[in-house]
C-alpha cells in the first residue's frame, strides 16, 4: 500500500559554509501511512523538530525528497502551497500564535485561506471546536481571554479545521496538568477516529505515546534509530536511557517490582496494561 507520506534518504544541513555548519539530518527514510497514529521521540537536537518541519514545506531538504501520495512536495510552487492545507502542523505552545479577534475568527483563519465558502467555514469552525471542546460562548470570546488549556485546545482547532489528511504536533502536551494532557489527547483521538487522519506526534510524553501511539520512532543524531510498536521500542529501555530518554512510569514500576520477585511481564508500558498484570496476580492469589 502506498503511504500517505513519506522521505527518502531525506537530509539537512544548517548554516552550510560557516563555522556552525551542522547535520541535523541524515538519510533519513520514513513512511506513514493512512490512519497510522506515530509517535515521535528523541532528547533534544536529536532532529525530529526539523524532521516533521520538511513534512509540509517549511523547510526545503538539503539533500533527499519528501513525498506526499508519491509526489515530491517541492515539484512545483503550487505543490508545496497546497500541501500546507494537507499536512497540518501544531507548534510547540501554539497559544502563542493566536491573534485574531476572537477565537471564532482564529479558528477560521485556516479555512478562509482555503477559499472556501462562509457556510463551510462557519461548518467547519464549529466542528473543529467539537473536537477540541471549545463551546460556542468561548467562540465568541478574545482568545486572550481564555484560560492556558483553552487556548491550546483553540490553536489545535485552527489546524483541524483544515481538515488536514495528516496531522503533526509538536509536543501538544507541554506544559499542561496530567488532567488536561489525557484530555488534549483524547481531541486528537476524536479527530484521528472521525477522519482516519494520520496523526504523527512528536512527545517528550513518554505515557501519552504509550497510549496513544500504534507506532513509535526514535530519532538519535539526526536518524532514525528505532521504528517499531510501542512493545518493541519500551524493551530497550536501557538504550533509551544512555540516549537520554525516559520510560513510561508503568515501565518503570513493573521493572521495580520485578526486582522484588513480583512476577509481572516483561511488556508492560502502560498503566492499564499494569493494572491488569497486578489484578492477574491478586485472582492468582484469591483462587489459589
Amino acid at each position: 500500500m502506498e503511504p500517505i507520506i513519506s522521505t527518502e534518504k531525506l537530509g539537512h544541513i544548517y548554516s552550510i559554509g560557516t563555522p556552525f555548519e551542522h547535520a541535523a539530518l541524515c538519510d533519513v527514510d520514513f513512511e506513514a501511512a493512512t490512519g497510522e497514529y506515530i509517535g515521535l521521540i528523541g532528547h533534544t537536537g536529536s532532529g525530529k523538530s526539523t524532521f516533521v518541519q520538511h513534512l509540509n514545506g517549511l523547510i526545503k531538504p538539503t539533500s533527499g525528497r519528501v513525498l506526499f501520495h508519491g509526489q515530491d512536495i517541492h515539484s512545483s510552487k503550487e505543490l508545496t502551497h497546497s500541501i500546507r492545507f494537507k499536512v497540518g502542523i501544531v507548534f510547540q505552545y501554539p497559544e502563542y500564535q493566536l491573534f485574531e479577534d476572537t477565537v471564532y475568527e482564529d479558528i477560521a483563519f485556516g479555512p478562509k485561506n482555503m477559499k472556501l465558502s462562509e457556510s463551510e467555514i462557519d461548518e467547519r469552525v464549529r466542528e473543529a471546536a467539537g473536537f477540541v471542546g471549545i463551546t460556542d460562548a468561548l467562540l465568541e470570546k478574545s482568545p486572550f481571554e481564555l484560560s492556558g488549556g483553552e487556548k491550546r485546545r483553540a490553536a489545535i482547532a485552527g489546524v483541524i479545521a483544515m481538515r488536514p489528511e495528516v496531522l503533526i504536533l509538536d509536543e501538544p502536551t507541554a506544559g499542561l496538568d496530567p488532567r488536561g494532557c489525557a484530555r488534549l489527547l483524547e481531541n486528537i483521538e476524536k479527530f484521528h477516529s472521525a477522519f482516519n487522519a494520520t496523526i504523527i506526534m512528536v512527545s517528550h510524553d513518554m505515557d501519552g505515546i504509550a497510549r496513544a501511539a500504534d507506532r513509535i520512532v526514535v530519532f538519535d543524531k539526526g536518524r532514525i534509530r528505532y521504528d517499531a510498536t510501542p512493545r518493541e521500542i519500551f524493551s530497550h529501555s536501557g538504550e533509551l536511557s544512555e540516549m537520554g530518554l525516559a520510560v513510561p512510569q508503568a515501565t518503570v514500576i513493573a521493572a521495580r517490582l520485578r526486582a522484588r520477585g513480583v512476577a509481572l511481564p516483561e511488556d508492560i508500558y502502560t498503566v492499564g496494561q499494569l493494572e491488569k498484570a497486578l489484578a492477574g496476580l491478586k485472582g492468582g492469589a484469591a483462587h489459589a
